[in-house]
């Protein structure tokens, strides 16, 4: 016999099979539906990713063709240089003149490294200098301004907050002729 309680238990048992397989439905729904979310993200990092790659390649070698540029427009500049001496010695004109008084043992090493540091590029770096000498920035910098005011003549120039140096082209050049600055040995540690 049927009473109305075991009816309602029996109608409350298949209303909870009722939603706990339509909770399971909506839970593989609701997973597929992540699933298929969590792909497509990961494929639109991969795509990100892929764009990213590209632009750093591109980059590189677009640095890469600037440093080759910079190299051709120093030889440039050394060489107009050259011709620059050339016209003023067949026109007559004397050399540059340059007076130094004495230089100190370190500040010839400082000297020493801007010159050999200058040689295939125009102009370095303190930090560069710094490294080539074992000084700290501060005191290569002092040096330098030590050398400037003995008569060395360093060129500077600025760029991005940071100072780039190097010599006279002449005064390079009579150096390597005449020693001027007395520099008359290689250090072992920079060879």
């Amino acid at each position: 016999m049927f009473s109305i309680n075991s009816v309602r238990e029996s109608l409350r048992g298949e209303k909870q099979a009722v939603i706990a397989s339509t909770t399971d439905d909506k839970l593989k729904v609701l997973q597929a539906h992540l699933k298929r979310s969590v792909e497509n993200v990961k494929e639109q990092f991969e795509d990100h990713l892929e764009a990213i790659n590209e632009n750093t390649n591109e980059i590189q070698s677009n640095f890469e063709y600037i440093c080759e540029l910079d190299r051709k427009i120093d030889k440039l500049g050394e060489r107009i240089d050259e011709i620059a001496q050339l016209i003023r010695e067949q026109k007559g004109q004397k050399p540059k003149k340059f007076e130094l008084q004495p230089l100190t043992k370190k500040e010839k090493e400082v000297f020493y490294a801007i010159y050999i540091l200058t040689e295939h590029r125009k102009f370095t770096t303190y930090k560069a200098v710094s490294r080539r000498v074992c000084y700290s920035e501060e005191l290569v910098a002092a040096y330098i301004t030590s050398l400037i005011q003995k008569g060395v003549p360093v060129l500077k120039r600025y760029e991005n907050r940071t100072a780039y140096i190097s010599l006279d082209y002449c005064f390079r050049q009579l150096q390597a002729k005449e020693n001027i600055v007395g520099v008359n040995t290689l250090l072992t540690h920079w060879v």
